[in-house]
């Protein structure tokens, strides 16, 4: 396991949502310190191509007089969503700007690159920011998350099932997590998987007492059971805004947050589910500045990671990060070799081209925004 790849240039973005389909992974909305985001101006919405490394942005949808389509026809620019692939079609639910939150459900179809609003029915959630989804089976399942509504953290799990675009809550038995927002799930096993996320002392309220919980818990679809397994090995610190996904049978890990201990994170923590064993792993290369509130995609044996904020190391400001790591979780010998010449700086006068452009590709930043110093 080696972080291979990092390119600055991307977009600069924090806590938006992210999602793969084919050879593109697709990064919907977030924000960047300093632009407005009261206003229901459509969603950015960036491309990045698996195999050149490439960010582009995504052209909006016009109407007749060519002119952008804003909402509802299109979902605003919004931050603490989440989005989910399903088939060759990309769904988003929930998040909100500085003035409202959103709970209606968004279909982005890259093909035609073109944003709908499929119709639904059933108990549609209340509208939230910083909860989790993830899709087991036919179904997506919403966990957690701030109700603004209500004032409230959430610890209801909720399903939309992608053939019937029904909504229904659903009845859960045991004791479920916390109430919490920026926690993170994923699914394994027929089972999603909760881990860390804000809460409170005063939970379901917000007092401001926040409270960091280092429990992995999973729901058991078949029972609806929670359940909260016996661990060993080094259990990571309770945090928030961090990244978790699946990989070759395992739970990974990375970064986030603790506003207790005010600290950002670029840590990596493997979790085995048949074990129930967590794992602190120091993959090769040059990790990840600490952040918190960025995008982890697995596409094949790699992971691609990209923006989030972190802490300025010489103040107390922080900057919103525009670069995207690759993590290879099985190099080969044709990685291991490209990565002697570069890190070596290596003459590269009678290489293959092909070669020579893989070389370029793996070094050469992208364009779509420049470096910055500090960010509020």
């Amino acid at each position: 396991m080696q972080w291979i790849t990092h390119l600055d240039g991307g977009p600069r973005r924090v806590n938006h949502a992210g999602a793969c389909v084919g050879d593109r992974i697709y990064s919907f909305g977030g924000y960047c310190t300093g632009d407005d985001y009261r206003l229901n101006e459509c969603i950015d919405v960036h491309a990045l191509n698996t195999n050149t490394l490439r960010w582009s942005l995504v052209p909006q949808m016009r109407d007749e007089n060519g002119l952008p389509l804003k909402y509802p026809e299109v979902p605003f620019q919004r931050y603490g969503h989440t989005a989910v692939s399903y088939g060759d079609k990309i769904y988003m639910w929930g998040g909100r700007n500085d003035d409202q939150l959103c709970n209606i459900l968004y279909c982005f179809d890259p093909q035609t690159i073109s944003w709908s609003r499929p119709d639904v029915k059933g108990a549609v959630p209340g509208a939230r920011d910083g909860h989790s989804a993830c899709v087991i089976g036919d179904c997506m399942y919403i966990f957690g998350g701030f109700v603004e509504e209500i004032n409230e953290f959430s610890c209801d799990v909720h399903c939309l099932d992608f053939r019937t675009m029904e909504w229904r809550y659903i009845q859960t038995f045991g004791a479920p997590p916390s109430f919490r927002d920026f926690h993170s799930a994923a699914s394994i096993y027929g089972r999603m998987y909760i881990f860390g996320g804000r809460g409170d002392k005063h939970s379901p309220y917000h007092s401001q007492e926040e409270m960091y919980c280092p429990e992995i818990v999973f729901l058991d679809m078949k029972t609806k059971m929670w359940h909260r397994p016996s661990t060993t090995g080094k259990v990571p610190v309770g945090r928030r805004s961090h990244s978790m996904f699946i990989y070759n049978g395992l739970i990974h890990i990375f970064g986030g947050y603790n506003g207790i201990l005010e600290q950002h994170f670029n840590d990596f923590y493997t979790f085995d589910p048949k074990s129930n064993c967590w794992n602190l792993i120091k993959p090769f290369g040059q990790p990840p500045t600490a952040r918190r509130r960025q995008v982890c995609i697995v596409k094949d044996k790699r992971m691609f990671l990209f923006g989030g904020t972190s802490p300025h190391p010489h103040d107390s400001l922080l900057i919103d990060n525009n670069d995207t790591h690759l993590l290879d979780f099985e190099p080969t010998l044709r990685t291991l070799a490209i990565l002697a010449v570069i890190n070596h700086r290596l003459d590269t006068t009678w290489l293959p081209k092909k070669l020579k452009e893989e070389i370029r590709l793996m070094t050469q930043p992208n364009s779509l925004t420049r470096p910055l110093n500090h960010a509020g």
